[in-house]
Formats: C-alpha cells, sequence, structure tokens
C-alpha cells in the first residue's frame, strides 16, 4: 500500500491536483492523504465546476489546513511522499525557508527531512527573480520541481489530454502508472542534408529571409 499526500493551494491549476485524485482514486493500492488551503478551496470553485466538497470525497483522508497535530506533521507516519498542485508562490516560500506555518508547508518539511519524494507544480507566469530564486532553494532542499508544461509528441486533442499526459508524468515519479499516459517511443531522425551544411546556409542568409515562406 502507497500513501501519497496530496496539497491543493492558492495557485491557478486546481485541476491538476484533482485529476490526481480523481485517478488515484481508481487505484485501491493508494491512500491518499488530502489537505487544501483556503484559498485553494476558493480557486475549486472560481476555476472549475466541482465543489471542495467534491474534491475532499476524493481523497482517503481528508487533513484540515491548520491542524498540525495531524499524522502527516509526524516523520514516524510512512508515507510515499507528497504532491503540491498546484504549488502558489507562498507556499513555494514556506517550504524553501523551512516556515511550517500550516500543515501542507509543515507536511513539506517532514517529506523533505525523511528523504522521501517532494514534488511540487508551481503555476505562476511570468517568474520574476525572487521567483526563481526560490525554485532553485526548494531544488537545493530535494525537492522535485515539475512546472505543469503541456507536452505535444503525445498529439493532445483536448484540454483533458494534456492534464492527464503532466497528472501521469508526475505519478511517475512515485511508481505509480494510471495506465492513461502516452509514452514516447522514439523515432527515427533523418535530416536531408548534413546538419552543418543546413546552419551554415542559415547563418548567411539575410535575416529577414530566415524562415520565410
Amino acid at each position: 500500500m502507497k500513501r501519497l499526500i496530496v496539497g491543493i493551494t492558492g495557485a491557478s491549476g486546481v485541476i491538476y491536483g484533482i485529476r490526481m485524485l480523481e485517478q488515484l482514486k481508481t487505484i485501491d493500492s493508494v491512500e491518499t492523504h488530502l489537505i487544501m488551503s483556503e484559498y485553494g478551496k476558493l480557486n475549486v470553485e472560481i476555476e472549475t465546476t466541482h465543489t471542495p466538497e467534491y474534491v475532499e470525497s476524493l481523497a482517503d483522508v481528508v487533513h484540515k489546513v491548520d491542524n498540525q497535530a495531524a499524522s502527516i506533521s509526524s516523520g514516524s507516519f510512512k508515507t510515499d511522499g507528497m504532491v503540491i498542485a498546484p504549488c502558489s508562490m507562498k507556499t513555494l516560500s514556506g517550504i524553501a525557508h523551512s516556515s511550517a506555518e500550516n500543515l501542507i508547508t509543515r507536511a513539506a518539511c517532514v517529506v523533505l527531512k525523511e528523504r522521501r519524494t517532494l514534488v511540487l507544480m508551481p503555476r505562476e507566469a511570468p517568474l520574476h527573480l525572487g521567483h526563481c530564486k526560490l525554485l532553485y532553494e526548494a531544488a537545493q532542499l530535494g525537492a522535485v520541481i515539475a512546472p505543469p508544461m503541456p507536452a505535444f509528441y503525445n498529439h493532445p486533442q483536448t484540454i483533458d489530454d494534456l492534464i492527464n499526459h503532466t497528472v501521469g508524468r508526475v505519478l511517475d515519479l512515485f511508481d505509480i502508472d494510471i495506465g492513461t499516459l502516452k509514452r514516447w517511443e522514439g523515432t527515427e531522425y533523418c535530416p536531408e542534408k548534413p546538419p552543418e551544411e543546413t546552419n551554415s546556409r542559415l547563418s548567411a542568409a539575410p535575416l529577414a529571409q530566415v524562415g520565410a515562406k
């Protein structure tokens, strides 16, 4: 039995956390522990047709964000790690500075100190230097930074395809295969001209002609 903590915070992109819970609910061998911040709950209502109550119904265990005495606040409670989807910049800052002001940041700090897998899905754009610095510091502590950037090699046809692929890639980090991920199988690369010839031709062309039809 795997145990996975899912945190949903007040950044755009709560659908990633929701979809993750929906897919994990179909797997009996995974026990999910959910924590939602107040702004995470608000974003559920702003960005989706779901309610916070629906999201909570998807988890095996629901923890209140201000309950610092919850099971997942202790390293002696064994888990396989934690995903924060999406991860707000405030939450990222709390993790990077080991500030356990609520159960989400406390649980994340526990996962890091116990050398378990912590995956952060930050959703902010554009990023200023302070954001980049926090991402760097969190990575130095051991967090896996997995921004929800869509892939297109799988030829997505819908927004759901984009969401499902991203969620599947994150769950891969915990060796959880939900069976919906279209994996890259490789392809043959046969350029018509050697790369050096192509590069020299482009570099010699006038700027206005490069890429022109």
